[in-house]
Parts: structure tokens; sequence; C-alpha cells
């Protein structure tokens, strides 16, 4: 069953509950056991704190390491890794920017083991899995460049 809204990654496996998107309140639906050492496995700029979604146009991620990243709908879908978007043999990217309208929206995300995020889409598409890696690379690449090192 997929549930949608805040996703806390802290202490230990809890049940997932219904939330409502339209709350103007910050609702968890679920807290999610992390590793012992989140930084021994993954690091923590790839090991997500928080997972909320705002709206159904955008989603916000809260890194370990402290930085936040929002995305949103439109940009997200036209860079799904799935197979139908991107060739699997050449890693050619398939899918043309312009057939994704900016009116997308998200319309369900579900966590994908400990490591990824699976979205159903307003255009129903539903293939792609958002390893916690690409949604930072991909935060990274789409963040304005402020001279810094």
């Amino acid at each position: 069953m997929r549930r949608t809204g805040t996703l806390r990654l802290t202490q230990l496996l809890a049940p997932l509950t219904k939330i409502d998107k339209n709350s103007k309140e910050r609702v968890h639906a679920t807290t999610i056991a992390c590793m012992n050492d989140p930084t021994e496995r993954r690091g923590p700029a790839i090991e997500p704190r928080e997972i909320m979604q705002d709206g159904d146009a955008a989603l916000r991620i809260t890194w370990a390491d402290g930085h936040v990243c929002l995305y949103q709908a439109p940009v997200l879908r036209r860079a799904c890794p799935c197979a139908q978007c991107v060739n699997e043999w050449t890693g050619q990217r398939v899918l043309k920017d312009e057939t994704i309208s900016d009116e997308l929206l998200i319309a369900d995300i579900a966590l994908v083991g400990r490591y990824a995020l699976n979205f159903i889409w307003s255009d129903q598409h539903e293939t792609g899995i958002y390893s916690f890696r690409y949604l930072r690379e991909l935060c990274e690449r789409n963040e304005p460049d402020t001279g810094e090192a």
C-alpha cells in the first residue's frame, strides 16, 4: 500500500499511517529504522532524515548532513531513471522533456527498501525508482552555483 506525506527517518520501524496532504501542519507518516551508523554505509550526504511531500507538486528532503533539497514534480519526472525513460543499453535519455507538463503532480510516493523512492505521477507513470544517491545528485546538479567550493 502506498502512502504519502512526511517520512521521518529516526528510531525504529513503525506502522505507516494515512495522512492528509492538504493539512497545513507537518504530519509525520512514519518512522523508519536507520542504519546503526549511517555514515559508515552511505554517508550523511545521501542519508535522508526527513522526506516530506509539499502539496501535490513538490518534495522536500532534509539530509543527515543538514542540507535541504526541494524538488518540483515536473523536474523529477523529467529525470526519471526507468527503462522507459532511459535506454538501458546506451544510458541515453529517451523521454523528451517537452512531453512532460509543467502542471504534473505527484499522485503518490512509496519508500523502496531503505534506499529509494517510487512515485506515481499524475500522468500515470510509476516505474521509476529514484535512489537517495540519485536524488541528492539531482539536487546538487540543479542548485544555483554560489561560487563556493
